[in-house]
């Protein structure tokens, strides 16, 4: 679906946008005034993590559940996992950070890749795997997770575990009315996303060198 065919979330609404009218992550990086949303930014994504920031929006996230969207496979595993009663944790760590539950809702429903159950990626991505034709496995699930842990090795690598939300799609479509429902009833204020996760790349390269000097 086009985005303008889609209620955003406040903080969505509030990120840059390109040529197309869709949001730019805050983990995407930018180069020569462009985003590149094949990549993921190593020091966006790091920020992120380090500050408990929605990698779709660059708001904080509160304590508790952080939420991202799976493709198939791991949809059934998680499903299969608690069908059987077994406690769920991604063994193979992923590179994909967590967000808002409303946040990644919107993504499910709007990303061209998340989307759709036969999707192929445009491009190339920077991550191993990541090739430009490959077809997702169908289907997928917005889920949300009580623990997080993630680590720097020259990515960022996630791990989630203990589901407390599983909302399995065939096409993301199929989440919008979840999605209106989330944004209606969204009460709080929007905080401010820094300018370091915004379209300024050399800030948020300063700003995780900041980090990574004083560890």
């Amino acid at each position: 679906m086009r985005p303008a065919d889609v209620p955003m979330p406040a903080a969505v609404a509030a990120r840059p946008r390109d040529d197309r009218g869709y949001p730019v992550l805050a983990i995407t990086p930018w180069a020569d005034g462009q985003p590149r949303f094949a990549a993921t930014g190593t020091a966006r994504s790091y920020l992120c993590a380090v500050e408990r920031r929605c990698s779709i929006c660059g708001t904080p996230m509160a304590a508790g559940p952080v939420w991202r969207v799976v493709g198939g496979a791991e949809a059934e595993a998680i499903a299969a996992a608690t069908a059987a009663g077994r406690a769920y944790r991604n063994e193979a760590a992923t590179v994909e950070a967590p967000g808002h539950r409303d946040c990644m809702l919107y993504a499910a429903v709007v990303c061209p890749y998340l989307a759709q159950p036969t999707a192929r990626r445009g491009q190339d991505g920077t991550h191993a795997g990541m090739v430009r034709g490959e077809r997702k496995s169908a289907g997928g699930a917005v889920v949300g997770f009580a623990t997080l842990e993630f680590r720097y090795a020259d990515v960022m690598m996630f791990r989630f575990a203990d589901v407390v939300e599983f909302l399995p799609h065939d096409s993301g479509e199929e989440q919008l009315p979840v999605l209106v429902s989330a944004i209606s009833q969204s009460t709080a204020a929007t905080p401010e996303c820094p300018d370091y996760l915004l379209s300024d790349e050399e800030s948020a390269t300063r700003r995780f060198t900041t980090y990574l000097d004083v560890r």
